[in-house]
């Protein structure tokens, strides 16, 4: 497999959480972390279900992979993620020590490492990531597309008198 198929596969395993956390009524954005080949992490954002602002899918990731390496330091893996990572999630990749990003949609609103800010990529810090962005971006976004189109939708039935 070469990288292009590489990042397209494990990027498709993100989208597969994404649909999960649709499915809960959940923003879709998914994470899958790699070692050396092999998922050792995947996750979905689960902050409606546990009403925690910290349950994003990026950092819930990164704690499995954490635990399944028995280490903090994920040097040797490869995040990917549905959407652009926002400065809480950011931070913890560098934290974290991840050496490789890759996501799908940007994110106007919040993303923070090349829509709003570029912090992956900031040498102030003391880690930096090599990043690359777009990889199945159309399907990314339209997942968050239809999910708020359907929210707005929702919206306006209940308005509506019967």
């Amino acid at each position: 497999m070469n990288g292009l198929e590489q990042d397209h596969y494990y990027m498709k395993l993100a989208i597969e959480e994404a649909q999960k956390a649709a499915a809960k009524g959940e923003v879709p954005i998914g994470a899958v972390i790699v070692h050396n080949g092999e998922v050792i992490a995947r996750a979905h954002n689960l902050r409606e279900t546990t009403q925690n602002a910290v349950t994003h899918a990026e950092l819930l990731a990164i704690q499995d992979a954490c635990n399944h390496l028995e280490s903090w330091r994920l040097e040797e893996t490869i995040l990917y993620v549905t959407l652009e990572p926002c400065p809480m999630c950011a931070g913890a990749i560098l934290q974290s020590r991840i050496p490789r990003v890759v996501y799908g949609a940007r994110d106007a609103k919040a993303g923070s490492v090349d829509s709003l800010y570029r912090l992956l990529n900031d040498e102030r810090f003391n880690h930096q990531c090599d990043v690359k962005e777009n990889v199945l971006a159309d399907e990314c976004g339209q997942l968050l597309t239809q999910f708020f189109r359907n929210i707005r939708e929702n919206k306006k039935k209940k308005r509506k008198p019967l």
